[in-house]
C-alpha cells in the first residue's frame, strides 16, 4: 500500500511537471543529411550495406567499440547513461575501459544532474573521454522525445515503462529529420554486450518492441542491418536497394 501511494505521488508530480515545463527533446548541434546508423551493444552487430562518410553514426554507452571495428573512430553522437561515469558495476567499468582515450563529436549524458556539470566533466576526464559538445539530458527531455516522435506518454516509473538508450537514439534521429535510421547491434531478443562477457539480460524489452512496432506502423523509415533481427521483429533489412534509394548512390 505504501509503495502504491509513493508511485501515485510520483506519477502526479512528473505529469504536472512535464505539462507545466513543456520540455523540448535534446538539441542537435549540427545537421543530419544522410542515413543515421544507431549502433548498439548486442553481441551480433552487422556493418550496414553502403556505410560511408555520408552516414551519421550514433553510439550508445560502450558500443563505440563496435563502430571502431568498422573503422569509425569518432562517432557523430554518443548517448551515455549517467551511471557509466562513476558506477562500480562490471558493466560500467567495462564501458569506461572501452571508451578510455576515445572521443565523440556530441556527447549526451542521460539523467545526470544538470547542477553537477563540473563533476560530470571531471568524471569523463578521469577515463580520458573527449567530446566537442556536451549535453545533459534530463528525464523530461527524454519523455518529450517519446511523446513527440512516437506519440506515447511514459512517466518512467519503472523499467517496464522505459525504453532502452538505443531506442532513445532512434527517436532522437527521427526527431532531427533522419531520412533513414538503421539499427545495428540492437536486438530485443538478445542478452549480453559486445564489449564484455558478463551476459547481462536486457531491460526494457517490452517497451522497445512496442515503440518499434508503433514507428513501423506509422511508416517511419526504420531498418536493421542485422538479418536475425529483421526475421524476429519484421523490421525491414537494410540492403543495397535501400541504400541506393535513400542516398542516391550505389552501395
Amino acid at each position: 500500500m505504501r509503495q502504491r501511494f509513493i508511485d501515485t505521488k510520483k506519477r502526479l508530480y512528473r505529469w504536472m511537471k512535464y505539462r507545466l515545463t513543456r520540455p523540448a527533446p535534446p538539441p542537435l548541434p549540427f545537421d543530419i543529411k544522410g542515413p543515421v546508423v544507431v549502433v548498439g551493444s548486442a553481441p551480433r552487430a552487422s556493418r550496414p550495406v553502403g556505410l560511408d562518410g555520408g552516414y551519421a553514426i550514433i553510439t550508445v554507452n560502450g558500443s563505440q567499440a563496435v563502430a571502431a571495428r568498422w573503422g569509425i573512430e569518432v562517432p557523430d553522437i554518443t548517448m551515455m547513461m549517467f551511471n557509466q561515469i562513476e558506477g562500480t558495476t562490471h558493466n560500467a567499468r567495462e564501458v569506461r575501459r572501452v571508451l578510455g582515450g576515445r572521443r565523440t563529436r556530441a556527447l549526451y549524458v542521460l539523467l545526470w544532474r544538470k547542477s553537477e556539470r563540473e563533476r560530470l566533466e571531471r568524471g569523463l576526464a578521469s577515463f580520458d573521454y573527449r567530446y566537442d559538445h556536451l549535453y545533459i539530458v534530463d528525464r523530461y527531455e527524454r519523455m518529450a522525445l517519446l511523446d513527440k516522435v512516437a506519440g506515447l506518454h511514459s512517466l518512467e516509473i519503472d523499467a517496464e515503462s522505459k525504453c532502452s538508450n538505443g531506442i532513445n537514439a532512434v527517436l532522437y534521429a527521427l526527431h532531427h529529420g533522419a531520412p533513414a535510421v538503421i539499427i545495428s547491434g540492437i536486438d530485443p531478443g538478445s542478452a549480453g554486450h559486445a564489449y564484455n562477457d558478463a551476459g547481462l539480460a536486457r531491460l526494457h524489452v517490452r517497451m522497445d518492441l512496442i515503440i518499434l512496432q508503433r514507428l513501423l506502423d506509422a511508416g517511419r523509415p526504420i531498418f536493421t542491418a542485422d538479418p536475425q533481427v529483421a526475421r524476429a521483429t519484421g523490421i525491414p533489412l537494410w540492403d543495397e536497394g535501400c541504400a541506393q534509394r535513400v542516398t542516391g548512390r550505389a552501395a
